[in-house]
């Protein structure tokens, strides 16, 4: 599990639309917004680069994170983040309050364990193919993990592990589960490898046309 003390000073922003979000953005500051938690939705500012470096890591999308807005420390998670389309930039970010005894649902990674050693690779020489590199969850907030892990090393060629095969921690369910036993998806699977088709050669021109000689000599034999 991540180590990184994701804890973000916040401050309360109240000159709002997108002429004082460009203003923000210039002064290396980023418009975010905290809500949920039936309490009344709030409009932030933070420091661009302090959580642009944090966005860098993996666990910043699927750990608690803490917003510390005039003291007060509020537990969320990031719900969505929005990026300038070419510059290293983030144009805004939403976050999502979380209460002790209240489950949440967030997306969190899937890590895959033993690919080059998993039987239908090293054995057999298949290819691994990932349908799936991240899953939505609901857990409280104490059970959240970071990410699942995926172990392929018993997985044979032509076979596919589902979501109904992946190991779970306490308290954690798969939300595409509880809509049907037809929501089962795929999410790995070894496959063989493609083979590109050779292109057939050319048969040489020669061979098929007649040279002038040849074109003359038959036009004799037809007279």
């Amino acid at each position: 599990m991540s180590t990184i003390d994701f804890t973000i000073q916040a401050e309360l922003r109240t000159d709002l639309g997108k002429g004082a979000s460009r203003r923000l953005r210039r002064a290396e500051k980023v418009p975010a917004i905290l809500y949920g938690a039936n309490k009344e939705a709030v409009s932030l500012t933070l420091d661009h680069n302090k959580v642009n470096n944090m966005a860098d890591h993996e666990a910043f999308y699927s750990h608690i994170l803490t917003i510390v807005v005039d003291g007060k420390k509020h537990q969320a998670i990031l719900k969505d983040v929005q990026r300038h389309p070419y510059k290293p930039k983030l144009t805004h970010l939403d976050f999502q309050r979380v209460e002790a005894g209240q489950k949440l649902h967030t997306h969190i990674p899937l890590h895959f364990l033993n690919e080059k050693s998993a039987k239908g690779v090293k054995d057999e020489g298949g290819v691994v193919v990932h349908h799936l590199n991240d899953v939505e969850i609901t857990c409280l907030p104490k059970d959240l993990p970071e990410y699942l892990e995926v172990d392929v090393a018993g997985l044979e060629l032509g076979s596919t592990l589902h979501l109904t095969d992946l190991q779970l921690p306490n308290g954690v369910e798969l939300v595409e589960l509880t809509k049907g036993e037809d929501h089962d998806q795929a999410v790995v699977s070894i496959t063989a490898p493609r083979v590109e088709k050779e292109p057939e050669a050319e048969e040489e021109v020669s061979a098929e046309v007649p040279t002038a000689k040849e074109a003359k000599e038959e036009d004799k034999d037809e007279e």
